[in-house]
């Protein structure tokens, strides 16, 4: 079985401080909070980043400030920015930071709604044109898939020449208004990539860690952090991100998975390569 590659999203662009008082917004502390999950094990960061009263941003100065900080602490992690964003960005405005010197970045798969009066809007042409820039700046995309849909969608431009070899998908789960995060919707979308894709599992809240036991136990790859889930077990809030990394290298333990360093995750994913 491969070695277990660990992403870390660090912040997220929805919870805030006053969820939990480790969420990072300045440069100082988002680079602290980076550094400490690659310490403890994280191969990727999934990076947002904000200003400093918590606003998030897209803006690739301000990305490119936190990521040469990361990358003076810790120059082999992979730092992966989003491109979601956050809801209401327009699509430049939410690929910005793939005009910076990046290898990977996250590619949303679909349309969602995100609670209340929220959408979180990825058109079929949308997703074309976040395929197409990555393409050309040879970055590589994590195919972000919040239900079953998403992972149609993919595979459907992937026949049409849309979205290239080799595939990384990256099953958000839990989302409020998208499939929640039970053992059978895991199951459901492992089985409906194909069998050479790679995938990891990203639960919200309280499926973040009995799906990264799913994840670990099926061969897959786990997504964890303050973006996505604020707690180390119910009702006790994580002391931070590493706190986060640390519950799964210790569940990766159980099941023999080595934790593999960026490097082998670069090897594992096919980051570099042509992506055709």
């Amino acid at each position: 079985m491969n070695k277990l590659i660990i992403t870390c999203a660090i912040s997220g662009a929805e919870v805030t401080k006053k969820d939990n008082p480790f969420v990072p917004y300045t440069i100082e502390e988002t680079v602290r909070e980076a550094y400490e999950a690659y310490l403890a094990g994280a191969a990727i960061i999934h990076l947002h980043v904000r200003h400093d009263d918590g606003t998030p941003t897209q803006s690739k100065t301000r990305y490119q400030a936190v990521i040469d900080q990361i990358k003076a602490k810790c120059p082999d992690v992979i730092i992966q920015p989003s491109t979601g964003g956050a809801v209401g960005m327009t699509r430049d405005e939410r690929l910005e930071p793939t005009e910076l010197d990046i290898e990977m970045a996250t590619l949303d798969c679909g349309t969602l709604n995100f609670g209340g009066d929220q959408i979180f809007v990825n058109t079929e042409n949308d997703i074309k044109y976040f395929a197409k820039i990555m393409k050309e700046r040879n970055i590589f995309p994590e195919l972000e898939c919040f239900e079953k849909g998403h992972i149609d969608l993919v595979l459907r431009l992937n026949k049409k020449g849309f979205i290239h070899e080799p595939m990384h998908f990256s099953f958000v789960l839990g989302v409020n208004g998208g499939m929640t995060g039970e053992a059978r919707d895991f199951h459901f979308l492992r089985e409906s990539i194909p069998s050479h894709a790679t995938f990891s599992v990203a639960g919200i809240g309280r499926y973040e860690f009995p799906l990264a036991e799913l994840a670990i136990s099926y061969g897959g790859h786990v997504r964890v952090g303050l973006e996505d889930n604020i707690y180390i077990e119910k009702g006790v809030l994580a002391e931070g991100n590493q706190a986060l990394v640390k519950k799964v290298v210790e569940l990766a333990k159980k099941y023999n998975r080595e934790i593999a360093t960026p490097d082998e995750a670069r090897q594992i994913l096919g980051i570099g390569g042509s992506h055709e």
